[in-house]
């Protein structure tokens, strides 16, 4: 991963570099020798870099001058065209200010963190006198207690369930909970306890409550001896059913240990963090422990990477990842970074508590990280296994398509509709890497000359919008957020009303194409429609058809997604909403009054009056509403 060797000679310095440097030279006679964040700009003010400082004077000057730079640093140099600075209190907050700036900005020279989704998190709600238990992902709130982070959504819902089968408490809404007549299947299948309608007084309920938490917080052994003694003590009673009761919690809480993978007595609460590169590219792996059980892991693939160190990447993408989620007591890293006691000292401030970050050489934490290691260099070689067979995929289609160089960004546009109600246009993204699922884009029709269900009048309106867009915030195609290629989900009709949409916009070096379902619409029959060329047909076996179909299925799910989205929206809403001053409760006593927004529509002004809570103003502004719109 390392490129230190790859240096610029003083004599080959190209004059870019050079004006690049003259420039920093001249802002670093003003810098102050304080801790500090620095961005360096480009042309057009675009954030190229964003880099922190003990000494903002002393770590700028090395810009300036002009050589034995990286290859990396000296491109990031000849590109720069302004420089801005803040100064801090201190490093460790020039270090957690700099990580919020390049996940906020996320400069073209900086190693970026992607992936930056929240986990799942197992939570108890309390503030009801039966407490809840689930899953939760976002936002934390005051009066609910979190257990985790999960990998992922699927292993935070097995743990659930093997808990409710080990620890019944409710995970129904508190809505639902006072709706209740009788017990629901939750009660029937042993995962509740039925409290909604009195199956449990609220004293024996709290007692399950506390051993979850006990359990959760790692004294499992303590719950666990707790009711192997009352299941003895029933037993001894000849209190069978309840004895049986508490073997099947039992056998849960077992399983639960058990499907935890690999559970280990070396940490309580840690991440173990290893990182490998490669190809010039690099994996960071996550492993999540709490209280000695595993909670999954996940693999990261930080951009940015070629031309710095495994170690460098790590220490930035440790920056990142906890600038915005609380760290663990412990940290365990696969090696040391140049900054480790600086970056523990930031985790530290970001957790409220002490934080310690280590590189294990022996033991059984040391066998945590090889875990992770070894992940790590799986998870990449397959990623670049994958990559080399997507680019192949990619120069296949570019030959194919007679297209200069294989595409490095493809979009694909699709519509749905049902008669023209609840439309919806997207597009979606394929690069090198596979579908950019974050650049995926929908829009809602919003000119009032394409009518409903025209679906070539939908196209040119997305076309329109979207590369109006791109024309005026890009007009050089700098960002890397014009197309390559272009595919739209149609025949020779929507080809020609989308490249009409283009030529208008003075772009005509786009290479669009349409893909035409083939007769009944049979996959594997499909025809290529290209303005000014053939009409070309792919053999039904060739590699490239197959993938051009997995674009336009993609697109073609990603639209059907957005317009049930819509659709189903559009089901939860009244046209009593759109009244003002009618809120929740004026709104449920309307209903429960009139049975329906419609009776609500037809009643007259003196029945409106009768309605709790409705007064004469209010049944005058209902009344007005919908004999206005009549």
């Amino acid at each position: 991963m390392d490129d230190a060797s790859l240096t610029t000679p003083a004599e080959d310095v190209p004059d870019a570099e050079l004006a690049g440097a003259k420039l920093i030279a001249a802002k670093v006679r003003h810098l102050p020798h304080a801790p500090g964040v620095y961005r360096m700009l480009g042309g057009k003010g675009e954030v190229l870099y964003v880099g922190k400082a003990k000494d903002l004077k002393k770590r700028v000057t090395a810009y300036a001058k002009g050589q034995g730079h990286t290859n990396r640093i000296a491109r990031m140099v000849a590109l720069t065209r302004d420089l801005e600075v803040v100064t801090t209190g201190s490093e460790v907050e020039a270090l957690l200010l700099e990580a919020n700036l390049i996940k906020r900005l996320k400069p073209t020279f900086n190693i970026i963190l992607r992936d930056d989704k929240s986990f799942p998190y197992v939570y108890l709600r309390f503030g009801h006198a039966f407490p809840q238990i689930g899953k939760h992902r976002g936002a934390k709130k005051a009066d609910s207690e979190y257990f985790g982070p999960f990998a992922s959504a699927g292993a935070v819902n097995q743990s659930l369930n093997a808990l409710l089968r080990a620890f019944p408490l409710r995970n129904c809404t508190d809505s639902m909970f006072e709706r209740r007549t009788r017990p629901c299947l939750q009660y029937q299948i042993k995962r509740c306890s039925a409290p909604c309608v009195g199956r449990i007084d609220q004293a024996s309920y709290g007692r399950i409550v506390d051993e979850v938490r006990t359990f959760l917080t790692g004294r499992s052994n303590d719950v666990q001896e707790r009711l192997k003694r009352e299941m003895e003590e029933a037993a001894e009673r000849l209190d069978f059913e309840r004895a049986a009761t508490l073997r099947d919690r039992l056998k849960a809480m077992a399983h639960l240990q058990a499907a935890q993978g690999i559970n280990t007595h070396a940490v309580g609460d840690a991440d173990v963090i290893a990182a490998h590169g490669e190809g010039g590219q690099l994996c960071a792996q996550v492993f999540f422990y709490r209280a000695g059980r595993n909670y999954g892991n996940k693999a990261y693939y930080p951009t940015g990477t070629a031309g710095a160190t495994a170690a460098e990447a790590l220490e930035a993408f440790c920056a990142q990842f906890y600038s915005e989620r609380t760290p663990p007591r412990l940290v365990l890293l696969s090696e040391a970074t140049p900054q480790q006691s600086l970056l523990e000292e930031a985790l530290t401030a970001r957790a409220g508590a002490r934080v310690r970050v280590l590189v294990p050489q022996r033991g059984d934490r040391r066998e945590l990280v090889q875990i992770a290691r070894k992940n790590a260099e799986q998870a990449l070689a397959r990623r670049l296994a994958e990559s080399s067979a997507q680019r192949g995929l990619l120069e296949a289609l570019a030959r194919t398509l007679d297209l200069e160089s294989a595409p490095e960004r493809i979009e694909v546009y699709d519509n749905s509709h049902i008669h023209g109600r609840h439309a919806a246009g997207c597009f979606v993204v394929m690069g090198p890497d596979g579908f950019e699922r974050q650049a995926y884009r929908t829009f809602n029709m919003k000119d009032t000359a394409t009518a409903p269900g025209d679906d070539f009048a939908m196209m040119r309106e997305v076309f329109r919008r979207r590369f109006q867009r791109l024309v005026k915030e890009d007009p050089e195609r700098t960002s890397g957020q014009w197309p390559d290629l272009v595919f739209v989900d149609g025949g020779q009709g929507q080809l020609s009303s989308v490249t009409g949409v283009l030529a208008d916009l003075g772009i005509i070096d786009l290479a669009v194409v349409a893909v035409a379902k083939g007769p009944d619409r049979n996959a594997g029959r499909e025809v290529l429609y290209r303005d000014g060329r053939p009409v070309l047909a792919l053999e039904k076996r060739d590699p490239v058809l197959y993938f051009i179909q997995r674009l336009r299925d993609e697109a073609h799910r990603f639209a059907i997604s957005t317009h049930r989205a819509k659709r189903g929206r559009a089901l939860t809403t009244s046209p009593l909403d759109a009244i003002p001053g009618i809120g929740a409760k004026r709104k449920k006593a309307l209903l429960e009054h009139f049975g329906s927004a419609r009776g609500v529509g037809e009643a007259g002004l003196k029945d409106l009056e009768r309605v709790p809570g409705v007064s004469r103003l209010v049944a005058r502004q209902i009344y007005d509403h919908f004999h206005e719109q009549a």
